[in-house]
């Protein structure tokens, strides 16, 4: 049998980025999971037995190549082009992975299912979660808009910038996010380093501090009130604002109901 048509039969598929595991197990594919990241948890039952293969920045090549995946996903954000470099002599299937707000997640669904839309159960799933997505997106923005200071990082502070998968999903709920600048397609302008006396704490109206990357907890509230004094701060749910696919409508439920 020839190896395309192999492949299209029993996909292998390799996913180095937690949003895109836990969207192709949403879509049916969980059986045809060979490998992961240490970092794709979600959902955790399904994935018990899938292989990991190191972090998103670290991937094991080596250990990846071993399980013979015929399609791998990538994310610019997430994995990096030495990554995507390496698999270019593995005659695999790359798919890569962008997406930049909620507005571009129905295309991405459509990218994951697409490949696999032959498997059962597959192009239902996908029809499925693009009809709860469009539900989502039609809800109108919430008025008038308050500016909230997203952070994900600290020592040193770090936030979204505007053209960020976080901040366009604050902006769909009627947010305003700071700090107002944007960081272009890929790199770490994305996510800029605040300092204190910045005049961007003083704008804020809120401040977020996420639950992932950076693992904040009760007792930093009081160090960025400092630095913010005017502003409400509070602890957010990471996953639910950075993950993308399965979860954004969840998640722009989330950032909407923040609005008390």
């Amino acid at each position: 049998m020839p190896p395309k048509a192999r492949d299209l039969a029993a996909p292998r598929i390799a996913s180095l980025v937690p949003s895109a595991t836990e969207l192709l197990v949403a879509l049916g594919l969980g059986p045809w999971l060979v490998a992961r990241t240490g970092f794709c948890t979600h959902p955790r039952a399904a994935l018990a037995e899938v292989p990991k293969v190191g972090g998103t920045k670290d991937v094991h090549l080596a250990r990846l190549q071993a399980l013979a995946p015929t399609h791998v996903v990538l994310n610019v954000d997430e994995n990096t082009v030495a990554t995507f470099d390496a698999m270019a002599d593995w005659g695999i299937e790359r798919l890569v992975t962008h997406p930049q707000g909620p507005d571009d997640v129905p295309a991405l669904v459509e990218q994951l299912a697409a490949p696999f839309a032959h498997l059962p159960g597959v192009r239902a799933r996908a029809d499925a979660l693009r009809a709860e997505l469009a539900l989502a997106l039609s809800e109108p923005p919430l008025h008038p808009p308050r500016t909230v200071l997203y952070l994900i990082w600290r020592a040193p502070w770090m936030g979204v910038a505007q053209d960020t998968y976080i901040a366009r999903l604050l902006a769909q709920a009627g947010w305003s996010p700071l700090p107002a600048v944007r960081g272009g397609e890929r790199g770490a302008a994305r996510y800029p380093t605040l300092v204190p006396g910045d005049p961007v704490w003083g704008q804020a109206d809120e401040v977020w501090l996420s639950s992932e990357p950076y693992a904040f907890e009760a007792h930093h509230l009081a160090e960025v009130q400092a630095l913010a004094p005017q502003a409400r701060v509070r602890q957010v749910d990471g996953e639910l604002c950075s993950w993308w696919g399965a979860r954004t409508a969840a998640g722009l439920a989330y950032v909407r109901s923040l609005r008390d």
